[in-house]
């Protein structure tokens, strides 16, 4: 598999070489896209709005992913988005998070939208994009660690073969972690509805914080964004997670505050997504069988209206 790797590291379609690392991120793209289209649902929001954020917020996420590369790797500026520098690679998970962050802010900020209760959602799908696209280091045959001498210990996915030599495995690792929190943090978005919204949010952030600060000293100096000698990446991640911790502390110390409860209310309402979130004003609201609060508050949602023959026609 290696040779063919190595040899033929894209496919043409329609005349065009595409690698087949864009292919598995093209994969976990549209992955991500399903899973948070039915957490929207789930989660008694408009799924109209996902992709009111799916048309803003993912390019947003694609250009900075470009740029904290190019800026954290010392790129010269005329190969930043020069077809053949784009070509040549050169993205990081790290910039489109936060792009991906902040332009998500921004558009619920215009829509008057609790950003947690999306954001919940989000980092649901991106941990399984994550978990699908670090298999495209496999086909590039990057992020591995130190080489593995011990013939017992050579296996695949264990770890690599790299140009006859075997390394530690490291994108199959983050891959294997990312993949097992995101089904935690699924079950939580889909089962839980209590109140305060914001804590798979901050769980994925210390997930990131957590896995990328134990890798990154670890991984080959090749692939260490280090321009001006400061490894970037392993301080952005120390960040994510010092942020991720004091975002749980303090969802969960506001809601304390606020219900007489970490976890749900005291006297009021449980839930933190009773509220339909309209993607506009004159959205109606309708019964879902996904939907958890249709169960719980029927009368807040009106039946579909069935087609008429006509209608079909």
């Amino acid at each position: 598999m290696n040779n063919l790797l190595a040899n033929n590291p894209s496919v043409s379609i329609f005349g065009l070489d595409v690698t087949y690392y864009a292919l598995v991120i093209l994969c976990g793209i549209l992955v991500a896209f399903a899973v948070i289209f039915l957490l929207f649902k789930r989660r008694n929001m408009s799924t109209d709005l996902l992709l009111t954020f799916f048309c803003i917020c993912l390019p947003v996420a694609i250009l900075t992913t470009r740029l904290f590369y190019c800026i954290t790797d010392a790129v010269p500026f005329e190969d930043w988005f020069s077809w053949e520098g784009i070509r040549n690679g050169g993205l990081s998970i790290i910039g489109g998070i936060l792009g991906g962050a902040v332009s998500v802010i921004l558009v619920c900020v215009f829509k008057k939208i609790n950003f947690f209760r999306v954001g919940d959602c989000v980092v649901v799908g991106l941990l399984l994009a994550q978990a699908i696209g670090r298999w495209g280091n496999y086909f590039n045959q990057e992020v591995y660690g130190a080489e593995i001498t011990n013939p017992a210990m050579q296996w695949f996915p264990f770890g690599v073969e790299i140009d006859g030599e075997w390394h530690y495995a490291f994108f199959f690792y983050e891959s294997l972690v990312n993949f097992l929190c995101a089904i935690a943090l699924f079950c939580n978005a889909w089962f839980n509805d209590k109140k305060p919204n914001g804590v798979n949010t901050a769980i994925y952030f210390i997930n990131y914080g957590v896995i990328r600060s134990i890798m990154e000293p670890l991984r080959d100096p090749h692939y260490i964004l280090s321009a001006g000698g400061v490894p970037w990446s392993l301080v952005f991640s120390i960040l994510l997670l010092v942020a991720g911790i004091g975002l749980l502390v303090y969802v969960l110390v506001n809601n304390k505050q606020k219900e007489g409860k970490f976890f749900g209310s005291k006297e009021g309402d449980q839930s933190g997504i009773t509220r339909y979130i309209q993607d506009n004003k004159e959205e109606v609201a309708y019964f879902s069988k996904i939907n958890m609060m249709c169960k719980k508050y029927p009368e807040n949602y009106r039946e579909k209206p069935k087609k008429s023959k006509e209608d079909e026609k």
